[in-house]
């Protein structure tokens, strides 16, 4: 497959755990494109798989979307993969806490998605939410989180139907608890052990959502949960 030819994949928030791994397992068969907001760690990843482009883009500012990606070129698939969580009760959360995670894990998404449109409708690609098991089921102090993800989860399932016509796919991934620097910190708001390896692998992620982008066309996944595997002795 030559260059030209290759899909072009940008994957919000790259540097992460989850996102990273992606593009290391993208590597070499997309032309990736790597979204976030530290410039240095995004072009250390950027060498480390082969020549991506980054693409240094603040999330809480959907007005400079329009610009940011003008100069792009192709883009085939876009997978939402950056997101914040802030664990707390209703009763304490300030609307500020709200504010920020509607802000950066439902409204940037669907703007990104808008702006991009036009070039993935031309490749006919495919979108990829990369949600959560609290996108699922509410659980206390999860509050603000889960909302943004069940609302993540109404934005694909809308946008589903709106792009079958356009031959878009979209495509929500539910990881459950993943070894990332997220899940880090979500450990130490609840007081708990962080052990990578009591979580899913990032990798083991990004192979699922390898699959889901490079299905055959005449196929789509509209919702695919990944799970921790049974632990043998």
């Amino acid at each position: 497959m030559t260059d030209s030819a290759r899909p072009v994949t940008l994957i919000t928030g790259a540097a992460g755990g989850i996102g990273a791994a992606l593009a290391r397992a993208l590597a070499g068969t997309h032309d990736l494109i790597l979204q976030g907001r530290d410039e240095g760690r995004l072009s250390a990843l950027c060498s480390e798989v082969g020549g991506a482009r980054p693409l240094v883009l603040d999330l809480t500012r959907p007005g400079t979307f329009g610009e940011a990606v003008a100069g792009l070129g192709r883009v085939t698939n876009v997978v939402h993969n950056a997101g914040v969580v802030e664990l707390g009760a209703v009763a304490e959360q300030p609307p500020e806490v709200w504010t920020h995670t509607l802000a950066v894990n439902v409204v940037a998404p669907a703007a990104l998605t808008r702006v991009l449109l036009p070039t993935v409708r031309a490749e006919r690609g495919t979108l990829v939410f990369v949600n959560s098991g609290a996108g699922l089921r509410a659980n206390p102090g999860w509050a603000s989180y889960a909302a943004s993800k069940f609302a993540l989860r109404a934005l694909a399932d809308a946008l589903r139907d709106e792009e079958a016509p356009h031959g878009v796919r979209v495509s929500t991934v539910y990881p459950g608890r993943t070894a990332t620097p997220m899940q880090q910190k979500v450990r130490a708001q609840e007081g708990g052990e962080y052990d990578p390896a009591d979580f899913i692998d990032p990798a083991t992620v990004a192979a699922t959502i390898r699959f889901v982008l490079d299905a055959p066309r005449d196929a789509t996944l509209p919702d695919v949960s990944v799970r921790p595997g049974p632990r043998g002795a």
